[in-house]
């Protein structure tokens, strides 16, 4: 089998499979480098991702779209500012259906492992296995992009983020709501159970030095603390799941193609978040993921037919695609973060009158909101 595989994908989560089903597609020959099935997988796993309109015609392509009540559209989204500043998106404003969708990601992953597992040009393997392109897409903790000696240029954000459920009181309405409050914490509120539902993901990015005592609280004193982040938005709120906590950072590897070295004639290529890593504020972290995948598919599916997917020309194509795009959407989270971290009284009035200019801005506001959609 290994003699005749084009590309060896190492990492098996929705980047790596994604990528594996795009290849696949364009009769490629694929070993997709996955751990043995845990019978555990999914459960107690609180995690939902705000995926672009351009996500999913992606996952739609690969008929991996989950199911109406995993995958929520986002009709309107809130920002609120520490003050009186607050800006509004509409989907029909946009003149689109949804802004985004707020997508399970235990629903997800079980489509694309579906997909895969009845794809024939996909071998899963429990090691990985010598091609001409080794596609690298285990995560910020890669350790493959160590074992190569690519540095991961990191800067640590002071806050750590904190992910769980909860009941609501009242409907969401199918709006995604953020707060930012004057003491550095982020709270998002992302729609999940479908229209009428009334159940919220949860992404509370607090000051590191907090989060052991907010992780030490019982569930009814955490969620009266979200309670009062999101100004009673939705009414009593109820811990629906465990907690998830981890460190928020933004980074880059330095390198994101190149030789494998000791192995002529094999080259590799880093997607998803082993490549880069972004504050989740804006949600976009696995949009742009995906679309690692789908320019590297589109680049291999290019490709004039005496090329070997492991040419390193196709691969700077790519490499420069994707840091381009990596860079728009870095800076502007980057941005907001550096923002809303400054404690100082000016700054606070001038972000929330910022705000509010904003949300008046009309052209300039459509246009980010579609660069936002992935539809600019």
């Amino acid at each position: 089998m290994a003699a005749s595989v084009d590309i060896c994908i190492r990492g098996a989560g929705i980047v790596g499979r994604t990528l594996a089903l795009l290849l696949a597609r364009e009769r490629l020959r694929v070993a997709l480098v996955a751990p043995p099935p845990d019978a555990a997988s999914g459960h107690g796993d609180v995690r939902a991702y705000a995926l672009s309109p351009a996500a999913r015609a992606l996952l739609e392509g690969l008929r991996c779209w989950p199911a109406e009540r995993a995958a929520t559209p986002v009709l309107a989204m809130e920002v609120h500012g520490d003050g009186r500043g607050a800006v509004r998106f509409d989907a029909a404003a946009q003149g689109v259906p949804a802004l985004n969708w707020i997508v399970d990601v235990p629903a997800l992953e079980r489509q694309l492992a579906e997909a895969v597992h009845y794809q024939s040009g996909i071998d899963v393997v429990s090691a990985p296995v010598a091609a001409p392109l080794t596609v690298v897409c285990e995560g910020r903790a890669s350790r493959t992009r160590s074992e190569l000696g690519i540095e991961f240029d990191t800067t640590r954000y002071p806050q750590h983020a904190i992910a769980t459920r909860l009941d609501c009181e009242r409907p969401h309405g199918q709006v995604a709501r953020q707060w930012f409050s004057a003491d550095g914490d982020i709270g998002a509120f992302l729609p999940l159970d479908g229209a009428d539902g009334r159940q919220v993901a949860v992404v509370w990015s607090a000051l590191a030095e907090r989060v052991p005592a907010l992780l030490a609280l019982d569930d009814a004193a955490f969620a009266a603390r979200l309670h009062d982040l999101s100004a009673g938005a939705l009414g009593a709120l109820a811990q629906n799941g465990p907690r998830a906590s981890w460190p928020l950072l933004l980074a880059r590897a330095t390198r994101w193609v190149g030789v494998l070295p000791g192995r002529p004639g094999e080259y590799f290529a880093l997607a998803g978040d082993a490549a880069h890593a972004m504050h989740p504020l804006a949600g976009q972290g696995l949009n742009v993921g995906l679309g690692d995948a789908a320019e590297l598919a589109q680049v291999l599916a290019a490709r004039e037919p005496w090329r070997s997917p492991g040419d390193l020309k196709l691969l700077r194509r790519y490499e420069r695609a994707r840091q381009g795009d990596w860079m728009r959407m870095s800076l502007a989270t980057d941005g907001l973060q550096q923002l809303f971290g400054r404690p100082e009284p000016v700054a606070t009035l001038l972000r929330n009158w910022g705000m509010a200019a904003f949300d008046a801005s009309g052209p300039l506001k459509r246009r980010i909101a579609r660069l936002a959609m992935g539809t600019a």
